[in-house]
């Protein structure tokens, strides 16, 4: 009886580690999926998206986790095979360097004018 009270606590301890392993994949797998553009519906994303190829994904995501790919390795698994394109959030790189730059600089240049309207204005 002692036996199968100690089977059973390590069933629930490694039950519980389970759980937790499954949400946090489950979790990572939605995070991931809506950074992903659905290539069918164009203006969704892979998570609100139930086209055929959303759900695919959602699946090949799922099972690149379960392989124990990081989300970056994802990431970069679907850029090579679909482009940049597909993600939302494409990040800081150079090919996408004039869209961070042009706000601040924008910014900047009209603080400029602004400025030498301010300063320099004739009296």
């Amino acid at each position: 009886m002692k036996l199968f009270k100690i089977f059973f606590l390590l069933a629930v301890i490694l039950n519980s580690f389970t759980i937790s392993f499954a949400e946090k994949n489950d979790q990572l797998t939605i995070k991931i999926s809506k950074n992903l553009r659905c290539v069918i519906c164009q203006g969704q994303s892979i998570y609100d998206s139930q086209s055929e190829f959303a759900v695919s994904m959602k699946l090949l995501i799922k099972k690149k986790i379960e392989e124990g790919l990081s989300e970056k390795e994802i990431y970069e698994f679907l850029i090579d095979k679909y482009g940049e394109w597909i993600v939302y959030d494409t990040g800081f790189n150079r090919n996408t360097f004039i869209l961070w730059a042009l706000p601040v600089l924008l910014f900047f240049l009209g603080g400029a004018i602004i400025l030498k309207k301010l300063v320099f204005r004739k009296v």
